[in-house]
């Protein structure tokens, strides 16, 4: 890394927006673990900022499954809570908080939940979730639910191709309200659909905080040159992430090859398209992400050293990390109520 990279790098407010986290039984981060993220590796690579998930898996739509999910959720946020300890740790559930560890020197900590099945069918939880100082929902995740269709169905739990055609009548309850109570709303997993529909309905402008271009990989979890159009057109974000079938078509029979290198590819391809200001960063660490380069925590300096050489500066590289999504907190926050 160069002396300039490595200068701003030191200065930027770096933020990866999806880490999740071992549940149950969750190792203590404050030590080093065998998980990608703990806070010794945060410090060595200079990872300033971590969006943990409170992710629950798509179930049987039971009243007994509902229950799981929804007490699951919530007990992993206030989980993500302790992570923080208010000095050297600053548990951040704003943008002002954000930007005020960082002048502190402090790691920040956040939370968000993957997967809006948690809710139960009760809109009421999403007020709870951000009073827990939850930032987004992940509308879905692999599999429909009650919410929306995914893009990635679960035919072992009798998903066709679609349950909805996007967003149910509930799903679009549930973005309204969101947008009245400041949560941001995540279209990552979500079918194109759902995405170009929460796009049109919500007041906010949408996010997917991990996924990558489809252009570039055909995955059907990656967004194609409509859906980023989309978020270009309503001022959203889509925040490209580590996870290599995201970035690199496998071979046959092979593990993808992806590189960082191969992850700034897909950066490069949507500051090109639809502008930096509605491209970021995130690692999907602990949940399938981490490549060569950007292994863990670590090594997030390698990445910034990767765009610098691709010829973005100070500026540029601080929309990357977390302008760009500081922006939408602020605009999410200004928007509620």
């Amino acid at each position: 890394m160069t002396t300039t990279a490595a200068a701003i790098h030191a200065a930027t407010l770096t933020l990866d927006t999806h880490i999740d986290i071992r549940w149950p039984e969750p190792p203590d981060a404050t030590g080093e673990t065998d998980r990608r993220v703990d806070f010794p590796k945060m410090l060595r690579g200079g990872l300033k900022a971590a969006v943990f998930i409170a992710y629950t898996q798509q179930g049987k739509r039971d009243a007994e499954g509902l229950a799981a999910a929804s007490a699951r959720a919530e007990a992993m946020l206030r989980h993500i809570r302790t992570r923080a300890n208010g000095t050297t740790r600053h548990f951040c559930a704003t943008s002002a908080q954000l930007e005020a560890a960082h002048a502190a020197g402090a790691l920040a900590v956040l939370s968000a939940v993957e997967n809006g099945n948690a809710l139960a069918r009760d809109l009421s939880r999403l007020k709870v979730w951000r009073d827990l100082g939850a930032i987004y929902l992940t509308l879905t995740h692999d599999g429909h639910n009650d919410l929306a269709d995914a893009a990635r169905p679960k035919p072992d739990l009798g998903d066709g191709v679609a349950e909805h055609g996007g967003l149910s009548a509930f799903g679009r309850d549930v973005v309204r309200e969101m947008n009245r109570i400041g949560l941001l709303v995540d279209v990552s997993h979500s079918a194109k659909t759902t995405m170009m529909q929460a796009a049109e309905l919500s007041r906010v402008p949408i996010v997917a905080t991990h996924s990558c271009c489809r252009a570039l990989c055909d995955h059907p979890r990656n967004l194609d040159d409509e859906q980023l159009d989309m978020l270009r057109a309503t001022g959203g974000l889509v925040q490209i992430t580590a996870l290599d079938a995201f970035i690199k078509t496998a071979p046959p029979g092979g593990k993808s090859p992806a590189t960082v290198k191969d992850m700034v590819d897909h950066v490069d391809y949507a500051v090109q398209r639809i502008g930096i200001d509605h491209v970021g960063l995130s690692s999907d660490f602990d949940g399938g992400g981490g490549i060569p380069g950007w292994a863990d925590a670590s090594q997030t300096m390698n990445l910034t050293a990767e765009l610098h050489a691709r010829g973005y500066g100070a500026r540029e590289i601080d929309l990357l990390w977390s302008g760009n999504f500081r922006r939408m907190m602020r605009v999410a926050a200004a928007a509620s109520g």
